[in-house]
């Protein structure tokens, strides 16, 4: 391990002005970016006394080769800066707000002729409004089957819009009136637009007068003694009521805030916001992280300072070239404590807002009583994450280290990469390589392979084609291990070698991995395989397998990545499979080339769909006409039908075709 004191600068040689540092490991990679706006008086403080570090700080500094920085104006353009090379670099050592999931939001496409409504995830896109983000998204939908109701928005994919309006049918929910089914000209494009539009100020918070006008549409319905449509008011402004009920009111003025609160030890700290808009809170988000604290900071000033910076950049990103970006950095921003660069950390909130942004501590009233509430929240969840990951911890630990002594290993196998192959008689061979580590599946560095290398006899050779992929795998590390640096710090997916090597078989399939691994000179992974007979465990070069006990953590690990491995390769090999048999059926069609082939697949999702569409349909894809049309359906099995029957056909479609699964 390196010693701080061999890449300590020379004294006097650190600016004073504000800037961003990076700490590089041996390799060149980034592990740590920071800023200071003082850069000799922050980096300075990394190398006076090891002692009085935080034990993750302590374990950076003496990682780390090597230091770095780059002088900038104002702290505004540090935050920036730090921001975009904590997302470029990816430094193991810095905080990350990572979800573990993906918030989905309330869609609205106002930019289309008839906007729709849904659930969605991903970056914001132009001309689409966004109500979230939700917990789950079933609150979503749940939210839609309240509010349709009032408001018969159409939720329907533009696919099964399209295909009802040819058939001249509405779908089930225009059926029932939750939806006023424009797609058969019940209503015109405005009157939707219109409904569209009363449905976003319901959820922007124009509640009352929505359900004052309501009201007096009850009444004078009564008063003109139409009393169904009197009821049928009554019941919607039930169902406003319902809705209304399961967003707490918790600011009477209208407040748009973000409430974050933090709590934390000496190693994780537990952060949660709510999202208050419209003085109604309506999401909420939590996240554990492990602290790593800078020298001459308290704990809550620095995780208030990398969480504004860290989640409030992404959520800029997230909005790419959305309309609404207001709706995602707020008025008001409430933490438990300021931080040093509060003032810097407005004009830049600002900025990405467009409009101006406060950071408060709430100290009375109702915005400190609901800080209170998230705290309490950060301190639960907190608690509910050191009881998870005492039992998850001490398992993988045990199944770790049960791993380490029944296999002679001078480490426990903190790494391991396990590879399976997946074939029918032969044909379509894959492979796959997932990667766990401290004994959890890392799924962002899982691969598949295909296998290049077929057999001479036309059969499946599992044997050569482990070997295969092991060369493949290792050649890339034996090439990554001889680079004398990293480009730009970044560390490649593979730069780390696995501890633990394991294939799917046995002692053939151990034999050739291992005979690889001599081949390209690599000494250092230890190479098992996992049969799944008798769940023997083979190394190589021995007559007799390790028999692990049936009941051991160790092989229960060992098991779940080798099931895991067997997974990855039957989706892969699914997936090829089929574009195979796609391509196949459809390439004896006369006249049709590469290009519309790839239209119709892309058009209908797959051969079946293409199977049950009529030719009517099918002549809507670009350059696809009537004799192609009838050619396709030859070439898949389908009866040709007349020019004049397929309207027929396209109309022979029952309402048990809802669009329901396709609903946001």
């Amino acid at each position: 391990m390196p010693d701080p004191a061999t890449y300590r600068p020379a004294p006097g040689s650190i600016p004073v002005e504000p800037g961003v540092y990076r700490f590089r490991d041996p390799h060149g990679r980034v592990i740590y970016v920071g800023k200071a706006k003082s850069l000799r008086s922050r980096l300075n403080s990394y190398f006076a006394d090891l002692s009085g570090l935080a034990p993750r700080t302590r374990q950076m500094v003496m990682t780390a080769g090597s230091v770095e920085w780059t002088v900038v104006g104002t702290e505004v353009e540090a935050l920036q800066l730090e921001y975009n090379w904590i997302k470029e670099f990816d430094p193991r050592f810095n905080i990350r707000y990572r979800d573990d999931k993906s918030y989905p939001v309330l869609a609205v496409t106002l930019n289309e002729e008839y906007p729709r409504l849904f659930v969605y995830r991903g970056p914001r896109r132009k001309g689409v409004r966004y109500f979230g983000p939700y917990s789950h998204a079933w609150a979503i939908r749940e939210t839609l089957d309240l509010l349709t109701r009032v408001f018969p928005a159409r939720t329907c994919s533009n696919g099964v819009f399209k295909r009802h309006n040819q058939i001249g049918r509405p779908c089930l929910l225009g059926y029932i009136d939750k939806c006023s089914a424009p797609c058969v000209g019940r209503v015109s494009a405005e009157e939707h637009r219109r409904i569209v539009l009363d449905f976003c100020d319901f959820l922007a918070g124009k509640t009352d007068r929505l359900a004052r006008d309501m009201e007096q549409q009850m009444n004078a319905a009564a008063a003109e003694l139409d009393f169904e449509r009197a009821a049928r008011l009554r019941d919607d402004i039930g169902a406003l009521k319902r809705a209304l009920e399961k967003q707490t009111v918790v600011f009477g003025d209208g407040t748009d805030a973000d409430v974050v609160a933090f709590a934390d030890d000496e190693l994780e700290a537990a952060v949660q916001v709510f999202h208050v808009r419209g003085g109604r809170v309506r999401g909420q988000r939590g996240w554990v992280v492990e602290k790593s604290g800078e020298p001459g900071k308290s704990g809550q000033e620095h995780l208030v300072e990398q969480f504004l910076t860290q989640f409030y950049g992404d959520q800029a990103e997230l909005g790419g070239a959305a309309d609404d970006a207001t709706n995602l950095v707020p008025r008001q921003v409430l933490v438990p404590v300021l931080p040093d660069n509060a003032e810097e950390l407005e004009t830049w909130l600002c900025e990405l807002r467009g409009s101006k942004v406060q950071i408060r501590v709430p100290v009375r009233g109702d915005k400190r009583a609901l800080a209170e509430t998230v705290h309490r929240n950060a301190k639960e969840a907190l608690q509910q994450h050191k009881l998870k990951r005492a039992g998850d911890f001490n398992a993988r630990s045990e199944a770790l280290q049960n791993i380490q002594e029944f296999l002679g290993l001078a480490d426990a196998p903190l790494r391991i990469e396990c590879i399976d192959i997946s074939h029918v008689q032969g044909t379509d061979v894959v492979a796959s390589l997932v990667v766990f580590e401290d004994g959890l599946p890392r799924k962002s560095d899982y691969r598949h392979y295909a296998i290049r290398e077929a057999a001479g006899d036309g059969r499946s050779d599992d044997v050569a084609s482990i070997a295969e992929v092991t060369r493949r795998r290792f050649a890339r590390h034996v090439a990554d291990a001889q680079a004398p640096v990293v480009e730009d710090g970044k560390a490649r997916r593979f730069a780390y070698p696995p501890n633990l090597f394991v294939v799917d078989g046995g002692a053939p399939q151990v034999n050739a991995a291992a005979a690889v691994l001599d081949e390209l000179g690599v000494t250092d992974v230890a190479v098992i395989g996992l049969a799944k007979r008798l769940e023997e465990v083979w190394v190589p070069a021995e007559a007799d397998p390790v028999i692990m006990p049936r009941n051991s953590d160790g092989l229960y690990l060992l098991q779940r990545v080798r099931d895991e491995a067997h997974r990855f390769a039957i989706s892969y090999h699914r997936s090829k499979r089929s574009k195979r048999m796609t391509a196949s059926a459809l390439d004896s069609v006369r006249g049709l080339g590469e290009h519309r082939r790839k239209a119709l697949v892309t058009h209908f999702g797959s051969v079946a769909r293409l199977k049950d569409a009529s030719v009517e349909e099918i002549t809507s894809v670009p350059g696809i006409g009537v004799a192609t049309a009838n050619a396709v359906l030859e070439a898949l099995g389908v009866p040709t039908i007349r020019d004049e029957d397929s309207a027929m056909t396209g109309q022979d479609m029952t309402i048990s075709e809802q669009p329901g699964q396709d609903h946001a």
